[in-house]
């Protein structure tokens, strides 16, 4: 846009008229005033059509002269305006890494959470969560970044893990919901600056549950006999090999309430709501991304891209800028995960048979840990 424009012949390098000697050209004066000057941007007028050519015939060069400015002047005008307006909206100019960002780059992060709240070291964990925000932190291209959530929620403690460190992120964090952004997700997504929803997304459910499976009918149909030694009564209450009691149920009742009565807060503090009216949005319930907009559960509908271009303003980008998706390195889980997938059974292909190995072993040591835990119970968001 900003490349030079060649001189006309009878211009010199400035782009101003040269006098008839220069321009090997006779004559003592400018061509006759032809009509009102075109402003810029606006199309030729007819006046020029009709300048005196013919009966000046020593003058010609001139009127050529000043019908080749005015269509310069009509042109750069018209370049300037198009870029303008090109600029004008934030444009992406494609994605990249960290490492391809150089010494003034602009940029928006991107985190993807996706699936199940939990502790697996993914973008959907705590530790996941904050390793990629730390690394958007420290670069100095990345100005803001948009989490991309996808998310029916998931663990209570995780989700309010990953809601601190969302709201202790200092610069600009932008959250676009997929399909679904509920519980322990949108607890997190609360502490952002922005929430983008799709009008058919399903968001909120705000509220937290505990599930105990009672197996003991279906043991005894099958003749299994469990002895139990504790320390205390109600130890083995949510093993899943006896039905509640009365009191065990009511203290499990407190629990979940006081469990969610932090999750409450939480989307209070973060959507900037009195703690009474959050309450009355804790239904249990996802809302439509319509719904949501109106109850101040979500702020606007738009897609992942209006979420990324509101990411970039918020970051005081003001032209271009790229995308970099920040991803965990993966875990024993992402990478077992990841060996399932079909589409990524070429990379699995080229992993060393030491690194599998490694990892199997790994896998085996979490599922004995995890045998050995016991209890059949989860307070899920």
């Amino acid at each position: 846009m900003n490349a030079p424009i060649p001189p006309h012949p009878g211009f010199d390098a400035a782009g101003r008229p040269e006098p008839p000697h220069a321009a090997g050209q006779s004559g003592s004066g400018p061509a006759p005033y032809a009509g009102p000057v075109a402003q810029a941007g606006s199309a030729p007028q007819a006046a020029y059509a009709a300048a005196p050519v013919a009966r000046a015939p020593k003058r010609r060069g001139w009127v050529v002269a000043v019908v080749a400015l005015v269509c310069l002047t009509l042109l750069g005008g018209f370049t300037v305006h198009s870029c303008t307006a090109a600029l004008d909206p934030l444009a992406r100019t494609g994605d990249a890494s960290l490492s391809d960002l150089g010494a003034g780059s602009d940029a928006v992060g991107v985190i993807r959470v996706d699936g199940a709240i939990g502790y697996d070291g993914s973008a959907s964990s705590p530790e996941g969560l904050k390793a990629l925000l730390d690394k958007a932190e420290k670069s100095d291209a990345i100005k803001a970044v948009v989490l991309r959530v996808n998310s029916g929620g998931g663990s209570a403690a995780a989700g309010e893990e990953m809601a601190a460190y969302v709201k202790g992120f200092s610069k600009p964090i932008v959250v676009s919901s997929a399909a679904i952004n509920a519980s322990a997700a949108y607890e997190m997504s609360a502490m952002a600056d922005q929430i983008f929803v799709g009008r058919t997304t399903e968001i909120g459910a705000i509220g937290t549950v505990m599930q105990i499976t009672d197996l003991s009918e279906l043991m005894e149909k099958l003749g299994i006999a469990r002895d139990t030694v504790k320390s205390a009564p109600s130890k083995d209450s949510s093993y899943g090999i006896r039905p509640l009691t009365d009191d065990e149920r009511a203290y499990y009742q407190q629990l979940v309430n006081e469990l969610n009565d932090a999750f409450v807060a939480n989307v209070a503090e973060g959507r900037g709501l009195d703690l009474e009216d959050a309450r009355k949005l804790a239904t249990g319930l996802p809302f439509s991304g319509t719904t949501a907009v109106s109850n101040g559960v979500a702020d606007r509908i738009g897609t992942f891209d209006d979420a990324l271009e509101y990411a970039a303003r918020a970051g005081g980008i003001s032209r271009s800028y790229r995308v970099v998706e920040l991803e965990p390195k993966p875990s024993d889980l992402g990478f077992l995960r990841a060996l399932l997938s079909s589409s990524v059974r070429e990379f699995a292909g080229s992993v060393s048979k030491e690194v599998v190995s490694d990892v199997m072993r790994g896998l085996a040591d979490d599922l004995k840990d995890e045998l050995k835990e016991g209890p059949a119970h989860d307070l899920a968001r």
